[in-house]
C-alpha cells in the first residue's frame, strides 16, 4: 500500500528566465465577493527526452484541471493559442499570451532520468507585466508519482497567485459505499484530493465509519462494527495493520478524533444510556473523561492548537454545539441558530468551525465564527453532512445523499464562500482530509 506514497525530491533551485523577477504582481485578492476567475494557460510540458512524451500532456492537464476545480481560475484553451511552448529556455512571446487575454501562463517541461524517474520543471509567468512570479522550481520522483508532481506545480501557482497555501497535494480518507441501501457494503477507502488514485485499506466484512487523518497522514483511526459493537481502531496507511485503540467490556467506542500532536485522542464512550466524551494517549493507558452529563456527547473536534475541544450536545434540548477545555471542565453553546446543529469541525487555520445544521426537513453545511458568531449556510439539499476543511481551510468537502430509497451518497466540495460546489466522488460517505503531503 505504500506505492501512492511517493518520495519527491524538490529542489528550490532558481531556473534562469529572460525576464527580472517580477514582485508579485499578479494577485487574486479571495476575500473579493465578487472575484472573477483568472484566466489562464497551461501549454503541454515540453518533453525534453526520450520516453518523456507521454507524461508532458498529463502533467499539464493535472495542473490545469487543479486550478480551474478551485474555481478561481479560468482556462484558457489550447485552440486558443497563437503560438506554443517547445523550448522551455527559450524567451516568451508575450504578446501571443496578451492576444488571447492569458493573465498568468505556466510552463513546464519534463525529462526521464532512469530507474523510472522524471524530473519536472516549471515556471510561472505574469503575461501583461512581462516578468516570472518567484523562482522556477524542480521536482525529481519515480514515474508513478507523476501526478504528485502535477499538484505540486499546481499548489505553487496557487500559492504565489492568491499568497495562501494550496492544497491539491493531499488525500481523503472516507467510507466507499457499494452495494443496495438496505445491505449496502462499506470499506475505508483513499483517494486523491480530485478523486483519482483510489485503494481501499479494509474489506467489506464489517461496518466501518468515520475514518480521521493523523496530524502527520500516517495513520487513520476509525470505529468498527466487526465485533458486534462499535470499537476504535488504528490503521497505519503505508502497512495497513492496525490495532484497538480503546477496548472497555461493556462500552461502545467511536466518533474518535487526533489531537494536533498526534499523540492523544479524544472520542465518545457510551456506557449504559450514558455517552460522554473521554480523551488517552494514542500509547494506550487509562482514558481521561472529559464532560459528565446525563445527555450524549459527541463529534469532539480539537483547535488547531490543541487547547480547547468542540463537540455537539443535546444538553439544552436540541443537538447544539459546544466548546470546552480540551481538558474538560464548563463547555459553552455557540450555536443559537434555528434547527439542530452536528458534526463540528474546527478549521486548520483555527478562525472557523464548519458544521451540519438541519432545519425544516433540509440539510445544510455551515459555518460560523468559533464563538458562535457569523454563521453562513453554504449548501442545502435532502441531507448534506460530515464536513472536512482542506488543508489550507478555504474549501470543505462533505457527504450529499441524493432523496428516494435508493439514494446514493456522493462526496462534494465547496468553497467557504458558498462558490464552486462540485462533486468529488460517487459511492462515498464522510471525508477526512489529508495535511499536505511530505
Amino acid at each position: 500500500m505504500r506505492r501512492f506514497i511517493v518520495a519527491l525530491g524538490l529542489i528550490l533551485a532558481a531556473l534562469t528566465t529572460t525576464s527580472a523577477l517580477a514582485q508579485e504582481p499578479l494577485r487574486l485578492e479571495l476575500d473579493n465577493p465578487n472575484i472573477e476567475p483568472l484566466p489562464f494557460a497551461a501549454p503541454t510540458f515540453v518533453a525534453e527526452t526520450a520516453g518523456a512524451d507521454q507524461y508532458a500532456a498529463d502533467l499539464a492537464r493535472v495542473v490545469a484541471a487543479d486550478l480551474t476545480g478551485s474555481g478561481l481560475f479560468r482556462e484558457i484553451s489550447n485552440e486558443a493559442f497563437i503560438s506554443n511552448i517547445t523550448n522551455f529556455d527559450s524567451p516568451v512571446q508575450f504578446a501571443d499570451w496578451k492576444a488571447i487575454n492569458a493573465q498568468a501562463l505556466v510552463t513546464g517541461s519534463v525529462s526521464t532520468a532512469g530507474d523510472n524517474q522524471i524530473v519536472v520543471k516549471f515556471r510561472l509567468f505574469d503575461v501583461f507585466s512581462e516578468q516570472q512570479l518567484g523562482e522556477g522550481l524542480q521536482f525529481v520522483g519515480s514515474t508513478d508519482g507523476w501526478r504528485r508532481m502535477a499538484h505540486k506545480v499546481a499548489d505553487a501557482v496557487y500559492s504565489r497567485i492568491t499568497g495562501e497555501g494550496g492544497y491539491f497535494d493531499s488525500r481523503v480518507v472516507y467510507v466507499s459505499e457499494s452495494g443496495p441501501k438496505n445491505a449496502r457494503q462499506k470499506r475505508i477507502a483513499i483517494m486523491d484530493y480530485d478523486g483519482e488514485n483510489n485503494q481501499f485499506l479494509t474489506t467489506d466484512q464489517s461496518i466501518v465509519l468515520a475514518p480521521r487523518f493523523s496530524p502527520n497522514g500516517n495513520r487513520v483511526i476509525y470505529t468498527s462494527y466487526e465485533t458486534g459493537f462499535p470499537k476504535i481502531y488504528v490503521l497505519d496507511v503505508g502497512t495497513v495493520s492496525r490495532q484497538v485503540l480503546q477496548d472497555q467490556p461493556g462500552t461502545m467506542s467511536f466518533a474518535p478524533r487526533f489531537a494536533p500532536d498526534g499523540n492523544s485522542v479524544v472520542y465518545s464512550l457510551t456506557t449504559g444510556s450514558n455517552t460522554d466524551l473521554y480523551k488517552m494517549s494514542i500509547a494506550g493507558g487509562a482514558p481521561q473523561q472529559l464532560t459528565s452529563d446525563p445527555t450524549i456527547e459527541t463529534a469532539p473536534s480539537f483547535s488547531p492548537d490543541g487547547s480547547q475541544i468542540v463537540f455537539e450536545s443535546d444538553r439544552s434540548g436540541t443537538q447544539q454545539l459546544y466548546v470546552m477545555s480540551a481538558n474538560g471542565g464548563e463547555a459553552t453553546r455557540i450555536s443559537f441558530g434555528q434547527g439542530r446543529y452536528g458534526t463540528p469541525v474546527w478549521s486548520p487555520r483555527g478562525d472557523l468551525i464548519a458544521f451540519t445544521k438541519q432545519n425544516r426537513g433540509r440539510f445544510h453545511i455551515g459555518v460560523m465564527n468559533t464563538d458562535g458568531s457569523g454563521e453562513r449556510l453554504l449548501t442545502a439539499s435532502f441531507l448534506d453532512e460530515g464536513p472536512t476543511w482542506s488543508p489550507n481551510g478555504r474549501v470543505i468537502m462533505f457527504t450529499r445523499e441524493t432523496s428516494g430509497e435508493g439514494g446514493a451518497s456522493t462526496l462534494h466540495s465547496v468553497d467557504i464562500s458558498g462558490r464552486n460546489l462540485r462533486a468529488v466522488r460517487q459511492g462515498g460517505s464522510d471525508p477526512s482530509w489529508s495535511p499536505l503531503l511530505k
